[in-house]
């Protein structure tokens, strides 16, 4: 049903500025706005994109939850959507989520009515790490280490056609 709403109201609220910021000071200097907004948006939104991409690898190289820059990232590729979007209305609302304080507003907002049941990194995660004082998951054995053979494998040479064969996904010659 809000969706709905949005769909509707939204660009009612559009063409009603519109033809107030139109009839106020003109269509060209209105339609200048328009694309002035769009292009500042776009180089805030690169920069703003460029820290908040900074954020999440630093939670991932610091093993930390990345949901807080996840989030970020989304609000602000919405922003760059909103601000790409003709019209005073989305552009003020793009704006705003360029905002840090008011994205950190909207995370708190979002983050009181989300639980997460369960955050993992990678395949495996932490199971079988121990850390110092961890009572709840005992060290296993083996630790870090990986066993292996190698074998030194030498390219043919390409212009010997009869060693090329066909990789069994398409037909060879015939």
């Amino acid at each position: 049903m809000y969706l709905f709403l949005a769909f509707l109201m939204v660009p009612l609220i559009e063409i009603g500025l519109f033809i107030q910021v139109g009839g106020a000071i003109g269509l060209w200097p209105t339609l200048a706005i328009v694309v002035l907004t769009a292009i500042l948006g776009t180089s805030l939104v690169r920069s703003q994109g460029r820290m908040a991409l900074g954020q999440m690898r630093n939670s991932f190289q610091s093993l930390s939850d990345p949901a807080e820059p996840l989030a970020h990232g989304a609000m602000i590729l919405f922003a760059g959507a909103l601000l790409l979007t003709p019209g005073f209305f989305t552009d003020a609302v793009g704006f705003a989520l360029l905002m840090p304080p008011v994205r950190m507003a909207v995370y708190r907002y979002i983050s009181k009515r989300v639980t997460v049941a369960q955050f993992q990194m990678g395949p495996g995660s932490m199971q079988g790490r121990h850390y110092p004082g961890d009572t709840n998951h005992p060290p296993r054995g083996g630790g870090d280490v990986i066993d292996g053979d190698f074998e030194e494998v030498t390219p043919k040479d390409p212009s010997d056609r009869a060693s090329r064969r066909p990789s069994g996904w398409v037909e060879g010659p015939k």
